[in-house]
């Protein structure tokens, strides 16, 4: 059984992973063997991420704040408010933005697990689990 707690176990350590536009807190990791990662990830205010995944599976369930996903494959925007959940199965290439004044805090599940201190390439993804 793993048993975590975000306040006492993560924030300040190396699972909590910080970059100008988001803070990912990772609660669950590869090295866990759950076959998946979960993530607590806060989306700043205002910013605008253009993410690939192109060697991951992602599920994300928005618990606080206002934005939207824009599909770059169709054009178009879906709005991502408080209980919107979106699942990126066939790796597909968006943009997710935080409207102003409004950090959006997403529940993230990725599929290869991530090992913890992943940041985004310059097409927006991670690297392949193999390569982490």
């Amino acid at each position: 059984m793993i048993v975590r707690n975000l306040y006492d176990d993560i924030l300040g350590t190396d699972a909590e992973v910080d970059s100008a536009q988001w803070t990912s807190r990772r609660l669950l990791l590869a090295k866990d063997g759950m076959g998946f990662s979960l993530h607590d990830t806060l989306i700043k205010a205002g910013e605008t991420l253009h993410l690939w995944y192109q060697h991951h599976l992602e599920a994300v369930y928005c618990i606080e704040g206002q934005g939207e996903i824009l599909d770059k494959a169709t054009g178009i925007r879906h709005p991502i408010r408080e209980g919107t959940v979106y699942a990126l199965n066939q790796h597909d290439q968006h943009s997710l933005h935080a409207n102003q004044g409004q950090t959006l805090r997403m529940v993230c599940v990725f599929n290869p697990p991530v090992t913890g201190r992943e940041t985004h390439d310059a097409s927006g993804a991670y690297p392949p689990a193999d390569l982490e």
